[in-house]
C-alpha cells in the first residue's frame, strides 16, 4: 500500500487528525512517510495548512500541498473566485507517484468529501485515486447520520471500481450516546469494509509526543496499529 488516499464523509470529520495518526503509526513502524494535501482552502499564505498540521503531530514526514486558496470553499470554487489555476486530478496523481518513488507510504488527503470538485470539469479526489489505483480510507463521524453518508461514500467508491480500505471514526466522544455505540457495529456493514480505528475526540490538541505515542493504539494493524475492532465493539456494546 505505497499510496493511501484519505477522504471524509464530509467536512470537519477529523480527516487531518486521522491522517496524522496514520502517519505517526507508520513512522513508529519504521516507514518513511509523505503527506500530500491535494488542495488547501481557507488558509492564508503565511498560515499553517493541513499538511503542516500532520507534520506537527506525526513527526518527520515530507509535507506537500499542490495548491492553496484563500477562501474556505470547495477547491474548484475557491480557485475560480481567486482567479487561480485549479488542481487537476492528474496533477495529484503525478505528484503522489513521484513521492511514492521516494517513500514507503504516501498519504493523499482530500478536501471535504470524495466528490468535492477540484475544477470546472468536475475532477475529484475519486478521479485521482482511480489514476493511482490506490485504496481509499474513509473518515466518518461517530454519531447519528453517519451511516447514510458512509454508505453513500462506499457505494460511490465501488461504482467507480475503487478499493475501500476501510473506515476510521475521526472523533470518538468521551461519553458516546446510544446511536454512537450502535454505529460501531453498523458502520462496517454499511461500508462493506472493516472499521480500522477510532480517534479520540480532542486528539489533535495533545502534545505531539503524546500524540505519536498513542496513535498506534487508535488504529488497526492494517494501518500499522494495535487497535482491536472486536474488543472495541464489545467494550462499547449495550
Amino acid at each position: 500500500m505505497p499510496v493511501l488516499v484519505i477522504t471524509g464523509t464530509g467536512t470537519e470529520v477529523g480527516k487531518t487528525v486521522t491522517t496524522a495518526a496514520v502517519a505517526a503509526a507508520a513512522l513508529a513502524a519504521g516507514r518513511s512517510v509523505a503527506v500530500l494535501k491535494a488542495a488547501q482552502t481557507g488558509v492564508r499564505p503565511d498560515e499553517r495548512g493541513d499538511a503542516d498540521e500532520v507534520a506537527r503531530l506525526a513527526g518527520p514526514v515530507t509535507a506537500t500541498e499542490l495548491a492553496r486558496y484563500p477562501e474556505p470553499l470547495a477547491p474548484g470554487t475557491a480557485a475560480r473566485r481567486a482567479g487561480m489555476a485549479p488542481v487537476r486530478p492528474h496533477e495529484v496523481a503525478d505528484r503522489a507517484a513521484e513521492l511514492a518513488a521516494e517513500h514507503d507510504l504516501v498519504l493523499v488527503e482530500g478536501a471535504g468529501g470524495l466528490l468535492v470538485r477540484f475544477d470546472a470539469t468536475g475532477g475529484t479526489l475519486a478521479d485521482a485515486a482511480r489514476l493511482l489505483n490506490a485504496p481509499v480510507l474513509v473518515v466518518a463521524t461517530a454519531g447519528l447520520g453517519t451511516l447514510n453518508t458512509t454508505e453513500l461514500t462506499a457505494r460511490e467508491l465501488r461504482r467507480r471500481e475503487l478499493e475501500p480500505a476501510g473506515v476510521v471514526i475521526g472523533s470518538w466522544p468521551d461519553s458516546p450516546d446510544l446511536a454512537t455505540r450502535c454505529n460501531v457495529a453498523d458502520l462496517p456493514e454499511v461500508a462493506g469494509s472493516p472499521l480500522l480505528g477510532a480517534i479520540p475526540s480532542g486528539a489533535g490538541a495533545l502534545p505531539p509526543a503524546d500524540f505519536r505515542a498513542a496513535a498506534p493504539r487508535w488504529l488497526a494493524p492494517r494501518l500499522d496499529g494495535t487497535w482491536d475492532a472486536e474488543a472495541f465493539r464489545v467494550r462499547v456494546a449495550l
